[in-house]
């Protein structure tokens, strides 16, 4: 099934149709060749300090994240018993997160903005392992592509018979909404906003579901999964990905100058993405997706 997005431009009743390759181009928004700390991005070979703490994180990642957990997680937080907050509440509380998976950048997470209140205790307290990093599928075999690999020998499912095939209990096609993915804010978010009956479109959800999924994004891995539809969202996670990894920087945000400015983009967008965050701040500024209605093209 192939389709594409329409932009409603509300005042004119017109429709203005989207094109995930042509959408964003580098003269918006130029890629920084460099991270916080002077090194490429994600390399998780560069010793800059985070080297040892990043490594430490995949290793409890890697050898906890089984399939039993995953599945185990959602039920406990399908029942969204949690909280309940405003959208710039949930955001000031990233201010007591920094991510322990992240190479790129040592600061509170409000200055990227994104979905890992899992860790405060609030919100279950949970382990950075179960919270933030690289996403992938459990249920199959760990790919090589995924970051220290190695550590996944000591994970129970590495030598279950039932789980280190390489479809594993999937059928090829049958769409990454059938993977059971490891657990973290990615899952979080996207239950979050399914079970509050958001009106965000299919390409806006598998943003926030898929966004950790370096495996693939990267190294095409798991991509056996995928189907027609997962392909044509990919487009869009294509898009949105450079605004999410590129926009780590130690040139920081000042959160109070910028307050009422993303406290207006809530009352204006809140129907659109169903008050939910899931952009960094960067990624929002001068995005024509966010100022308009969108809906599929006829």
């Amino acid at each position: 099934m192939s389709f594409t997005w329409c932009l409603v431009d509300q005042a004119k009743g017109q429709k203005i149709q989207l094109d995930a390759n042509e959408l964003v181009s580098n003269d918006e928004f130029a890629l920084p060749e460099k991270n916080a700390f002077g090194n490429a991005f994600r390399d998780y070979e560069a010793d800059n300090g985070r080297k040892d703490i990043v490594e430490q994180h995949y290793k409890s990642s890697h050898i906890n994240q089984t399939y039993d957990f995953a599945k185990q997680m959602r039920e406990e937080y399908m029942k969204l018993d949690k909280a309940e907050m405003g959208i710039w509440e949930c955001c000031e509380l990233l201010n007591e997160v920094v991510d322990d998976s992240d190479l790129d950048l040592d600061e509170p997470q409000i200055q990227h903005l994104s979905w890992k209140i899992l860790v405060l205790p609030k919100f279950g307290g949970l382990p950075q392992w179960a919270v933030v990093g690289d996403t992938f599928p459990v249920g199959c075999a760990f790919d090589e592509s995924n970051v220290h690999h190695k550590y996944f020998k000591e994970n129970p499912d590495f030598n279950n018979p039932k789980y280190n095939t390489r479809n594993g209990v999937y059928i090829e096609g049958c769409g990454l909404d059938n993977v059971l993915m490891s657990w973290g804010h990615d899952d979080y978010m996207y239950m979050v906003a399914k079970e509050n009956g958001t009106t965000l479109p299919s390409a806006g959800l598998f943003i926030v579901r898929y966004h950790s999924f370096y495996p693939l994004h990267k190294y095409g891995a798991y991509s056996q999964f995928m189907n027609e539809e997962d392909k044509e969202n990919f487009k869009w996670l294509k898009v949105f990905n450079k605004y999410d990894l590129y926009s780590k920087s130690k040139l920081l945000v000042d959160v109070e100058k910028v307050k009422p400015y993303y406290e207006s983009l809530i009352a204006k967008l809140s129907s659109f993405y169903s008050n939910f965050p899931f952009f960094p701040l960067s990624s929002m500024i001068n995005s024509k997706v966010f100022s308009s209605k969108a809906e599929m093209c006829d």
